[in-house]
């Protein structure tokens, strides 16, 4: 098939096509070598378009035990080479993809100019016109203002625990499968809840924690899990990952800016601010708390470029990271982040209970 790779600025790129169609999105990449399953399934990709910058994608085939989610996210895939298990199941899934292109000079690009527009077209008769005109249609990820509705669940679905875990409440901005189940691991029961959750809904489930996923797009298009938030923050522990920290920043009055090219793969190095401790980490975002709130304390950040990576607030019960502890793929280093969290939830219930 034929394949053409429109980017911002008009330069298209010849390719291979390895799954028709034509889409266009926001043009990002990972720099992970493995769990390209977990990263096609991820649903804060949604609306990009996925650059994988290892050249080799497949090579340990398509096991639906690892995906993250029920369906692939990205609006298409970009690799030096995708094996045919791949090609098949993006080609199953109706998401486009190409392949033989010099990922390398594609990421350069990303790196020096920021993540940009992108169209591509892939069939036995497209035309760099089409990708152009696909290119054309982009829209910017904070346009998206309802994104969340195409990655959150549409009613609540509780997943069990032990019956004397705690009861966590799980704003599903696009959260990943990981995160329910390292959950459940510990034991808690998971009410996972759609995005557009009120406070009043999440008061009937009469949680230990309310939890705030990851998810894709601006954390300004989310305005009703930052009033689920500020309803609770005080009361009930709060916890967030990823755009979940963004949501919890801006809730308590913080600001969120978006980033150059992300941060998006599993060697992100992290460094605790009051031992010096460096961990690796998995992160997958495009934006990032600018100015943290006065309540909110930095307590880890982003050793590449400063950025923050963990707010925290003995005095309020808030937890938050910007990284995935839950991994999948990735290190497994941030791993207790979950035993924080459940562990603030319990002294909570013991305080109360005293």
């Amino acid at each position: 098939m034929d394949a053409y790779v429109a980017i911002e600025g008009g330069h298209v790129i010849e390719a291979r096509g390895r799954a028709p169609g034509t889409t266009n999105g926001e043009l990002v990449f990972t720099t992970a070598y493995t769990g390209y399953e977990e990263s096609l399934t991820d649903p804060s990709y949604e609306e990009q378009i996925l650059t994988f910058a290892y050249p080799l994608i497949g090579n340990y085939g398509v096991r639906e035990e690892r995906f993250e989610s029920d369906r692939v996210h990205p609006n298409a895939a970009v690799a030096r080479e995708l094996t045919d298990d791949v090609a098949e199941w993006l080609t199953e899934e109706g998401v486009p993809a190409v392949d033989q292109i010099d990922t390398r000079d594609l990421v350069t690009d990303v790196r020096e100019d920021g993540a940009m527009a992108c169209g591509i077209a892939v069939g036995d008769d497209v035309t760099p016109e089409d990708a152009l005109a696909e290119l054309e249609d982009c829209t910017a990820m904070s346009d998206h203002t309802d994104i969340g509705a195409q990655v959150s669940v549409d009613e609540v679905e509780v997943t069990e625990g032990d019956a004397d875990g705690e009861t966590v409440a799980l704003i599903d901005c696009g959260a990943k499968q990981a995160i329910v189940d390292s959950l459940n691991e510990r034991g808690a029961t998971v009410h996972r809840m759609p995005y557009d959750t009120t406070p009043a809904e999440v008061e009937a489930v009469d949680p230990d924690v309310l939890f705030v996923s990851n998810g894709p797009g601006d954390p300004a298009n989310f305005d009703a899990a930052v009033d689920v938030v500020d309803a609770f923050v005080g009361d009930v522990p709060v916890a967030g990952i990823c755009l979940g920290q963004q949501i919890v920043a801006r809730a308590l009055g913080g600001t969120t800016e978006k980033m150059a090219f992300g941060h998006r793969g599993v060697n992100q190095p992290v460094q605790d601010v009051d031992s010096g401790k460096v961990v690796m980490t998995t992160q997958n975002h495009g934006y990032t708390v600018a100015d943290a709130p006065e309540a909110l304390e930095v307590s880890q950040i982003n050793v590449n470029d400063g950025t923050p990576e963990g707010l925290d607030s003995d005095d309020l019960d808030v937890i938050t990271r910007q990284y995935h502890p839950e991994a999948n793929p990735g290190p497994n280093d941030s791993l207790s982040f979950f035993d924080d969290v459940l562990g603030m939830a319990e002294a909570k219930r013991t305080v109360l209970a005293d």
